[in-house]
């Protein structure tokens, strides 16, 4: 008699691995937009800033973040708003661009200034620099050369027209740092001030209360006026302020 057949236990098998399917690379995240270069307008008239927005924001780079009429709006903005960029006009209802850029240097000294003006660059873009502004543009410019400015200032480097440089490179060539091209560089930066607002048709008590100033002080400053620029009375003063304002809106 046959003994039954032991069922032996077979070897376990490893079930195969399953196959892997291939790496799929995961979806690449779009590129982060470039951050845009925040910039403040500051002059007082609508249509002029209209124009200089119209024409920097073509440019997806910059934005601008503000804009203002005056100085005190200007401090104010940077204040809040803590532009990359300020562009500054010369002529103000109140203070100039040059004695507001040292307020918004002072304010804010990492942000940069470019001055952007009808008036002459010969009598205002050494100003504007020892203000501490990094660029001067004359608004007659076209927009490409605007814009080149601005990236220029926003990168470090000082923009001045090649005429200016030339004769800034030539003053310090000659050692002739105290030549004046001009009578109107004797002027120091708030008698130039004082000088504007004057051919702009302000009495002296005006010009105190816009500067925030004594009668006296500006009286003062009237008589130094006089003395530099070799004027004889209070009424040459004001006619040459008048002339003077009237040929830098040519």
């Amino acid at each position: 008699m046959k003994s039954p057949k032991r069922n032996t236990p077979s070897k376990k098998e490893t079930p195969a691995p399953a196959p892997v399917p291939p790496a799929v690379p995961a979806p690449a995240e779009p590129p982060a937009a470039d951050k845009q270069v925040r910039i403040l307008l500051v002059d007082d008239h609508p249509l002029m800033r209209q124009g200089m927005k119209a024409l920097i924001e073509q440019h997806r780079r910059f934005k601008i973040c503000g804009e203002a009429e005056s100085a005190p709006r200007a401090l104010e903005l940077v204040a809040r708003l803590q532009p990359d960029l300020a562009i500054v006009d010369i002529s103000l209802n109140s203070t100039n661009g040059i004695e507001l850029t040292k307020g918004l240097r002072s304010q804010c000294p990492s942000m940069q200034v470019l001055i952007i003006s009808m008036h002459d660059e010969n009598v205002y873009a050494e100003r504007a620099l020892r203000a501490g502004a990094m660029g001067y543009v004359m608004k007659h410019e076209a927009g490409d050369k605007i814009i080149a400015a601005i990236d220029q200032v926003l990168g470090g480097e000082v923009h001045l027209s090649d005429r200016v440089k030339g004769r800034m490179l030539h003053r310090f060539v000659q050692h002739r740092t105290n030549v004046l091209i001009s009578p109107m560089e004797k002027l120091s930066d708030r008698e130039m001030e004082v000088f504007q607002l004057l051919g702009n048709g302000y009495g002296t008590r005006e010009i105190a209360n816009l500067l925030n100033l004594s009668v006296k002080t500006i009286d003062s400053y009237r008589e130094h006026l006089k003395e530099k620029l070799n004027l004889a009375t209070g009424n040459d003063l004001v006619r040459h302020a008048i002339q003077w304002t009237k040929s830098q809106s040519l």
